[in-house]
């Protein structure tokens, strides 16, 4: 073989590793960034239940006009994404709800519901 067709071998070979290189970076941060997502919507699935527990009537099983007493269902509490719990006790204006991920215990979304419904999610270990 020639100089330069061992060049070009050379050059092939290291542009298709920068490829396969960029390639798994960017399936890892879309991988974070779908579970970030995830956690997130489940953690509004929830709320909204809490905010419906809230509006029923205590005589059928809700709590109105509180958060107190509500506890996330069994079968909301895990799923793909992460696990799902109550972050403090519930008042009658507000609850605090935790979500941490499947992926990394480290990473954590908390969202807070205010007496109207409204949620606010934060995050904390997500980039």
């Amino acid at each position: 073989m020639g100089q330069q067709q061992l060049l070009l071998v050379v050059l092939g070979v290291i542009v298709v590793g920068l490829a396969i290189a960029v390639g798994i970076t960017m399936f890892g941060a879309n991988s974070t960034e779908s579970n970030k997502d995830g956690v997130t919507s489940s953690l509004v699935n929830i709320a909204a239940d809490a905010h419906q527990f809230k509006l029923r009537p205590k005589i059928l099983g809700g709590g109105r006009p509180s958060y107190a007493g509500y506890s996330v269902p069994v079968k909301l509490q895990s799923d793909d994404n992460g696990t799902y719990t109550l972050d403090a006790a519930p008042t009658e204006m507000q609850i605090m709800l935790k979500g941490t991920s499947s992926m990394n215990n480290s990473w954590v979304a908390t969202c807070k519901v205010d007496s109207n419904g409204f949620t606010m999610v934060s995050y904390n270990g997500w980039n």
